[in-house]
């Protein structure tokens, strides 16, 4: 009996030695993560910084703990894939790391921030396979997101906007019997001015229904071609509401200004984007049902 327990001790003792050890593992990880923190602690803190400061990019504080929820979520299908690893996810990862050198060089943060989301996915295909990593696109799409837009894009697209919202804005005052013209970004009532600022411009509810058109394709949407047109359609969504937006403060400005320079002109943001979301999700249904018929019959 003594010497039966001894072979079956002796066999389990040769099979965990066997059996490929999990510590190599654990140091390839750790020095990833090592030098990914080496790298970007100072870029993603700066990055947080501009989300818990600016309102217009709030919405980024929700997005890294989102992918990661989803990704969590559908853990059984990444899983269910056996890790390959690829070399040809290194070309991804030395892409990632020439975007974050020039960005450094160059001082553009945006570069130096979105390697970040690129830096993740090249390691993802690098270590688990290809196959792994189209099961982790939207998390890492997602988080591509949370990135703000560069400066100089931003600023570009701004002054046009504040020009087509206090245009239309005047156009619908005056169709409604309102005194009003523009003067640049300037709509000039009866009784007093309103200036269409940046922040008045559409971006920052433009940025805040990209991302809904992202999470609502994902969620209620089932084809790509559905949740590509719905972030079309996010678009000309944002600019809409916006005018809708202006040409209210216009209308209740001609009536009491201190009303529309009060409460109204803070809440009315909040209106717009839950306005818009609802549009938003409103048109993400109709588009499930018009583009995924095949979907649809199967439930």
């Amino acid at each position: 009996m003594a010497t039966g327990f001894a072979t079956k001790l002796g066999e389990e003792c040769k099979s965990a030695l066997a059996r490929p050890s999990t510590y190599p593992v654990l140091l390839k990880i750790a020095v990833v993560a090592a030098l990914i923190s080496i790298l970007f602690a100072a870029v993603l803190a700066d990055m947080a910084h501009d989300w818990w400061t600016e309102p217009a990019l709030s919405q980024g504080m929700l997005l890294p703990p989102l992918a990661v929820y989803i990704a969590w979520m559908y853990r059984r299908s990444t899983l269910s894939y056996p890790a390959a690893p690829d070399n040809r996810g290194l070309l991804l990862t030395a892409c990632a790391c020439l975007m974050f050198l020039l960005g450094r060089l160059a001082s553009e943060f945006f570069l130096m921030r979105f390697s970040f989301v690129v830096l993740l996915a090249g390691l993802i295909w690098t270590f688990w396979g290809i196959r792994r990593l189209r099961t982790l696109a939207f998390p890492v799409l997602l988080l591509a997101t949370m990135v703000p837009l560069p400066a100089l894009l931003y600023n570009s697209q701004a002054a046009p906007l504040q020009l087509l919202a206090s245009d239309l804005a005047t156009r619908i005052a005056q169709s409604l019997g309102v005194s009003a013209f523009r003067d640049g970004n300037v709509i000039q009532l009866a009784g007093t001015s309103l200036g269409v600022e940046e922040a008045c411009s559409g971006l920052n509810s433009l940025s805040a229904l990209i991302v809904g058109s992202v999470l609502l394709g994902f969620l209620v949407c089932s084809r790509f071609l559905s949740r590509i047109t719905l972030f079309v359609l996010a678009v000309p969504l944002a600019i809409a509401v916006n005018i809708v937006r202006v040409s209210g403060t216009a209308l209740i400005a001609d009536y009491n200004q201190e009303f529309a320079e009060g409460f109204y002109h803070s809440f009315s943001g909040w209106l717009v984007f839950v306005a818009g979301f609802g549009a938003l999700y409103l048109a993400a249904r109709i588009l499930h049902a018009l583009l995924d018929p095949k979907v649809n019959a199967a439930t």
